[in-house]
């Protein structure tokens, strides 16, 4: 029999690891203060091009397909692709009698600002075919504007400018629409001349200004309308104004007579920062290039052409993160090996359930653990620092759903003695159901969750700090693997007991980092947020395009209290627990940690968003939002609290990979080997499924890999895809066998397969978001399934154990 699971080494190790983590914490805060300074982190490259060719007088600039081009008059020219030289085009460019006024592009698409004198009438469809420029159907304005401006958002066109008597208007037509089919929008609340229009991360931005006084920078979202923004301090150059990354503006800002300047606004922080582009002389004419921009000034023959271009920096680890990094390692290859030398594996109970021994607050510690993935730990404070904390809401509501889980379902299950929940199926229904529904659930948590897991973490860690994507797959990868397959369920418990440490004294460190750099402390801290609502936390709206309360309600009796006992990764750790009692304890214990982790992790978000507004040079306009929690790590904490943080990164990885591991093997062995073998031994089913565990986790790390060489976001797409249309209907089976009397196997059968059959249909005519899917699919084999059953007879064996109602003595198990 085995021993006891280390319950008092675990007390030990936290005393004595308490102690000198206060000692670095209060250290590194020491040594770190004052450290940030008001240097860019970014490198800002300037120069010149092939100078127009001499007949491009007053040329206007645009960016076509990805060439750079220059109108003049009714001719156009193209920069090589080799930027050396410039090519004549043919083809007409403007219509007759018009003249050109200035460009937008957008969703794939060209156009032209044409009218007959300095106003707008016309925007004219253009793209460039081989060396000729092709002219499509033109779309005529409603009034003929001055001073137009146009851009793409939400897969329209909008176009603003002042008419005759100096009214400013604004227009917007669908990008497929032909003909005038122009609608007038709500112009901003201020006179003046507009200098600039662009969409950026989900708003209008507006520049306009009046006679003697600096542009105004003007905000529309469908949320609050239009909204004056922070001046840009100076006169936009107009046209200069662009998108770039997923949350700045670029533009050229003149501060003065001939002091232009390159400044981003970031739109989350609405903070500006002044680049280091040096000098830069009066512009004819701008237009997009690379990263930067690129306009032309009066030179004695034509026009001359500058640049301005951001590059990102990479923020090298040093010896001591690559230290903590390694002694984090080592100890979860410890702690396996610890277990496969005591305890050998030689029955299926101590490799799948722990032996059932688990205490139940390392079960519940576990079951957080591999619930906050990699993904939750770099998402979650993205969001938070994207928007507020209205998607926690998610976290309390849970917490309810979670008590109904430990109150009903957890007993159920637990007194059944299984180790695959599907086990229950096959009592419940048939043996048929709980194979083909073990068999997806390990397609989906190899295919469409642990690739996932290892390959977006790899991405971040690798696009801050230059570590090779590969080199994390594989460290994250094979490291799992080991202690995973060496020491089984204690393994991967005790390793996830440790990890959650690791996570939280990293997030704890960096909140605390942050505050540390706040003249003010907390309560400014504090101010500075519920100013700007970063902490707001319920919308009680009934928009269902938000994130509400009673969508969360909605989300969490799906995603939570109904599909909870299919998840063999969080049951396995329910059913590795002492007692039936125990096994609503641990389920107690994730609840209880589910609010406070929530307040930890979306707390980094707002903090880092109080940071960058106070330092927005710090930022990489490059970096996609989801970096912005690893770019903090990488270029701001000091050396060794950096490592600290991946090691926290790795952790809540590897905590979620190795339950998938486990996980998978135990459906591997019990499911499908014991079911199949003739009299196995619990010897040979236990080392199956160590081979099992090493062939899922190597599966996973090479198509981590494949990832890492096409569009991460499709394929993100693709695996919650497939966690909706496949996963949906088992946990319908599961309601309907727990919750009904009259649910019997031939109708739960049709239930399942109807509504993987409708749901793939609704995903064919893209009806719904995927988010909706795995819900539809619960819904249709709940009700689906009930109604067929009605068509056939009711269950005849004994339902006692097997729902949630109580039996009568004695009573059969018809309705």
């Amino acid at each position: 029999m085995s021993k006891p699971a280390l319950p008092s080494l675990a007390s030990t190790l936290l005393q004595r690891c308490a102690g000198s983590l206060r000692l670095i914490v209060a250290t590194a805060l020491l040594a770190a203060s004052g450290a940030v300074t008001a240097e860019s982190l970014n490198t800002v490259q300037s120069g010149t091009l092939p100078a127009l060719p001499a007949e491009a007088s007053a040329p206007a600039l645009l960016n076509i397909e990805g060439r750079t081009l220059a109108f003049s008059g009714n001719t156009a020219w193209a920069l090589g692709n080799d930027n050396k030289h410039w090519e004549a085009l043919s083809g007409e460019v403007n219509a007759p009698g018009m003249k050109l006024q200035g460009g937008v592009n957008g969703g794939g698409r060209s156009w032209l600002l044409q009218g007959p004198d300095s106003s707008t009438t016309l925007l004219l469809p253009l793209r460039l075919q081989n060396h000729t420029l092709v002219a499509g159907e033109a779309l005529p304005l409603p009034v003929a504007l001055s001073a137009a401006h146009a851009t793409v958002f939400n897969n329209a066109l909008y176009v603003t400018g002042n008419d005759a008597a100096g009214i400013t208007h604004l227009y917007r037509q669908s990008i497929t629409a032909t003909g005038n089919h122009w609608q007038r929008q709500a112009a901003w609340p201020q006179s003046g001349v507009p200098s600039a229009l662009q969409a950026q991360k989900g708003a209008l931005y507006a520049t306009l200004g009046t006679l003697g006084s600096d542009d105004q920078l003007w905000r529309w979202t469908p949320e609050n309308d239009w909204q004056a923004m922070p001046a840009p301090e100076g006169r936009i150059v107009p046209g200069s104004m662009r998108a770039l990354g997923q949350a700045h503006l670029l533009m050229l800002v003149e501060r003065g007579a001939g002091d232009i300047r390159a400044r981003t606004f970031h739109t989350i922080t609405s903070a500006w920062t002044t680049l280091d582009s040096g000098h830069i002389d009066h512009a004819q004419a701008v237009a997009t290039w690379g990263n930067g921009l690129l306009w032309a000034v009066p030179a004695a023959q034509g026009s001359a052409l500058h640049y301005v271009e951001i590059q990102g920096n990479k923020h090298l680890l040093h010896w001591l993160d690559w230290l903590v990094i390694a002694v984090y390692l080592a100890a979860m290859l410890g702690i396996g090996a610890y277990f496969y030398f005591r305890e050998k594996h030689g029955n299926t109970s101590d490799f799948f359930v722990g032996g059932r021994s688990i205490p139940f607050w390392a079960a519940g510690i576990s079951l957080y653990a591999t619930n906050t993935s990699s993904i939750s730990f770099i998402a979650i404070p993205a969001k938070a620092f994207e928007t507020n904390w209205q998607y926690m809401t998610n976290n309390l509501i849970a917490v309810a759903g979670l008590v109904f889980v430990a109150i009903w379902i957890v007993p159920l299950l637990r007194r059944l003695n299984l180790m695959s929940v599907f086990s229950y199926l096959e009592t419940r229904f048939h043996p048929a159901i709980r194979m083909i529904a073990s068999g997806l659930c390990i397609v989906m948590q190899i295919g469409s969750r642990m690739s996932v897991i290892l390959f977006l973490p790899a991405l971040a860690i690798s696009t801050i700090t230059g570590v090779d994507v590969v080199w994390s797959i594989l460290v994250m990868g094979v490291f799992t693997i080991i202690y995973t397959t060496m020491g089984g369920m204690k393994a991967v418990i005790w390793t996830d007991f440790v990890q959650v440490f690791v996570m939280f004294g990293g997030a704890l460190f960096a909140i605390g980092f942050i505050v540390q750099q706040i003249h003010g402390g907390v309560p400014e801290f504090m101010a500075t947020a519920m100013s700007e609502n970063k902490t707001q936390l319920f919308d009680f709206s009934f928009d269902l395009t938000k994130a509400t309360v009673w969508g969360f309600i909605f989300l969490v009796v799906f995603d939570v209290v109904l599909t909870f006992p299919k998840d063999q990764v969080l049951m396995q750790r329910v059913l590795s627990t002492k007692s039936d009692k125990e096994a609503g304890r641990s389920i107690w214990t994730f609840a209880a940690m589910m609010i406070p982790g929530g307040f930890v992790f979306y707390g980094i978000g707002t903090a880092l968003w109080v940071y960058y507004k106070n330092n927005p040079e710090r930022l990489n306009p490059l970096l996609p939002i989801d970096a912005t929690f690893p770019l903090f790590i990488a270029a701001e904490l000091p050396m060794g609290v950096t490592g600290l943080i991946i090691a926290g990164i790795f952790a809540a990885a590897m905590s979620t990979l190795s339950s998938i591991i486990n996980s998978v093997s135990t459906l591997a062995s019990v499911d499908f080997y014991e079911k199949l073998k003739k009299n196995p031994t619990p010897k040979q089913s236990v080392r199956f499924a160590e081979w099992i565990g090493v062939a899922v986790g190597v599966t996973g790390i090479g198509i981590a890999l494949v990832m890492s060489r096409y569009d991460i976001h499709s394929l993100f797409d693709v695996s919650i895809e497939l966690a909706g249309l496949l996963g949906g209907g088992f946990a319908g089976a599961y309601t309907l066998g727990m919750f009904t009397r009259r649910a019997n196997a031939q109708g739960v059968a049709i239930g399942v397969a109807g509504s993987i059959l409708i749901t793939m249909i609704c995903w064919s005519m893209d009806l719904v978001h995927p988010y909706f899917y795995l819900a539809i699919s619960i819904l249709l084999c709940i009700v689906i399934g009930y109604v067929a059953s009605l068509f056939f007879p009711a269950p005849a064996n004994s339902l006692a154990g097997l729902t949630i109602h109580r039996d009568a003595p004695g009573e059969a198990a018809s309705s």
